[in-house]
């Protein structure tokens, strides 16, 4: 088999558009809308996401919600800390959270069947605002490729104030707003730190084959 041909595990049109799941290789592809969202070869950063929220969170029995499925990196390392008691992914592609439920997504299998996820679809720009003031210890948000390259348009105000003050309020004491962008975004940090009083960017660089980029993490604390 071509490793450069890529073969389609699963496709879908909804009202946001195609996704597609392909493998390329041993490479698992996400691609919405004719976008590249991610693929298994490079998930560090989806990974860092939720081991650097959870470097900054105490305590035990910890809630987590996430934005954005995606492959189930983040998801999955969030389960793998015993303290994460609770793990809300909200996830806009019913097809994409299909999928990982009937097991189709390679590396996400079993996420769906375990006791403390619970996988809605749905948009988090709407889920996140309607939760309860204080119920979460962090909201970890990794939709698309950051407020600079948008897999939907309609997902820019995920990154204004007005939705992360209302993520901010879902957050106990000491929790965490966690963002993850494939830029730096000065605006972002800036709103960021308004709303949660403190904000870090944390630089990640990645290689993609014969290229380096660098991705951003912000981690607003309240």
């Amino acid at each position: 088999m071509d490793d450069d041909i890529p073969v389609v595990l699963a496709r879908a049109d909804g009202p946001h558009g195609e996704t597609v799941l392909r493998r390329r290789g041993d490479v698992t592809e996400l691609v919405v809308d004719g976008v590249f969202a991610m693929d298994s070869a490079q998930t560090s950063t989806e990974a860092a996401l939720a081991r650097l929220a959870l470097d900054r969170l105490a305590g035990e029995r910890l809630r987590v919600c996430v934005g954005g499925l995606g492959l189930g990196v983040t998801a999955r390392t969030l389960l793998a800390d015993p303290r994460v008691a609770r793990v809300d992914v909200v996830e806009l592609d019913a097809a994409l959270a299909g999928w990982v439920r009937d097991g189709l997504v390679p590396g996400a299998e079993g996420l769906a069947g375990d006791d403390r996820v619970r996988l809605r679809v749905g948009d988090v720009a709407d889920v996140v605002p309607a939760l309860a003031p204080r119920s979460l210890d962090a909201v970890l948000l990794d939709v698309d490729n950051g407020p600079g390259f948008l897999v939907h348009g309609t997902n820019a105000g995920l990154y204004d104030e007005p939705f992360l003050a209302a993520a901010a309020r879902t957050l106990a004491d000491g929790g965490v707003l966690g963002v993850w962008s494939a830029d730096r975004s000065p605006a972002l940090l800036a709103r960021i730190t308004d709303v949660c009083g403190a904000c870090e960017e944390v630089l990640l660089p990645v290689r993609r084959g014969r290229h380096e980029f660098e991705y951003a993490i912000y981690l607003g604390v309240g």
